[in-house]
């Protein structure tokens, strides 16, 4: 039985510089994404032709980052509609591609907006709907990550001058990858790199998966920004030595109070700038808060599997990809996969809208969000 899910030979031009983690050819019933798993070491394309697909790319970690997963799950949606377009089919594909993943909201709200748009039609222009509204979601998140990326870039101008290099620390991977445009935490970085301001960027690994040192680490070296990848366990130490300006990261989830839900270790460095004053912003697009979530203990933390925690994958000296353990037989680990940043330790939140500093600026900014 067919997966839906096709393994592309060499690398796509359309994911070159500037690559692209999600792409739907003009006029195709199906999308191609990064298979993010084979990064550094591989770029290699996937094509999703069904909704079983699009669940397997967002649950199996071949898409991460919460917009780029709300997005690939609308896509879901419109591939389910595509086989099936009754109320039946419409519920379980929803239900199926929501439980993929349980803690970024963006994959709700793409799914429910979806929903909304085609349930009140015909069962014959469901489908035909449906990628449509993944279009836009697609579209309006590459125009969120440019207004986030101009935003942010005003703090980092801020910060220069005198031809100095700005010091920026993030955590995980909040790039292009995450997104279907440029970023939300790395987008200022990319446009001040672009003109001319000096940074240097400071990439924690981001233990158990790797993401900083496997992707932001991929992503500022395909644009030639100078960066150092780091320990998680260093950034505290850079931070009281002075080596760090600003920090810089995405998020997860939002709640209402401003709590952040973002990549585990988001915590311990927010808990450390705050320690040694240095600002702490958190680069997020709207479809991240989650304004039903009264505060971050309302936001459900993923446990993954411990195997994530007692492996390592990589690639030997011959460039064969191979996965190693690095703790004895008989151990056990615990994997969350999140941690929750309360309000009280975030500088601003780097938003589309603007820059708001507290939980009742960002309600502000987003005052007609039920219109």
């Amino acid at each position: 039985m067919s997966t839906g899910i096709e393994r592309e030979s060499g690398s796509d031009p359309r994911f070159a510089e500037p690559y692209r983690a999600l792409v739907r050819p003009e006029g195709a019933r199906f999308i191609e994404v990064l298979d993010q798993r084979e990064l550094p070491h591989a770029v290699v394309t996937k094509r999703v032709t069904d909704v079983d697909a699009a669940t397997a790319a967002i649950r199996d970690m071949v898409v991460r980052g919460a917009p780029l997963i709300g997005a690939v799950g609308a896509y879901g949606l419109a591939l389910a509609l595509d086989a099936d377009a009754s109320d039946a089919a419409l519920e379980r594909a929803h239900a199926k591609l929501d439980a993929a993943r349980p803690t970024a909201v963006n994959l709700r709200w793409a799914l429910d907006r979806v929903l909304a748009r085609v349930a009140p039609l015909p069962v014959s222009r469901r489908a035909d709907a449906a990628w449509c509204e993944a279009d836009a979601i697609r579209d309006e998140d590459v125009a969120i990550n440019a207004a986030i990326g101009r935003y942010g870039l005003e703090l980092l101008r801020a910060l220069g001058g005198e031809g100095r290099a700005v010091d920026v620390m993030t955590h995980c991977n909040a790039g292009a990858l995450a997104t279907c445009g440029f970023g939300t935490a790395t987008a200022p970085i990319f446009l001040a790199h672009d003109e001319g301001l000096p940074l240097h960027v400071i990439v924690s690994e981001t233990r158990p998966r790797l993401q900083g040192a496997n992707l932001t680490a991929w992503e500022m070296a395909s644009r030639d920004i100078p960066h150092t990848l780091i320990v998680d366990s260093a950034s505290g130490l850079l931070m009281r030595r002075g080596e760090v300006d600003i920090v810089i990261v995405g998020a997860d989830r939002v709640a209402a109070n401003g709590d952040v839900c973002n990549k585990i270790g988001t915590y311990d460095k927010a808990l450390a700038a705050a320690d040694n004053s240095i600002p702490f912003y958190v680069a997020l697009p709207s479809p991240t808060i989650d304004w039903n979530a009264v505060s971050g203990d309302a936001i459900p933390i993923e446990a993954r599997a411990m195997d994530e925690v007692l492996t390592i994958a990589g690639a030997s000296a011959s460039g064969e990809r191979v996965a190693v353990a690095i703790a004895g037989r008989g151990t056990n680990a615990r994997n969350f996969a999140f941690d929750v940043t309360p309000a009280r330790l975030v500088t601003g939140y780097v938003t589309e809208r603007g820059i708001a500093r507290n939980a009742a600026e960002l309600h502000a900014l987003f005052a007609d969000r039920g219109n």
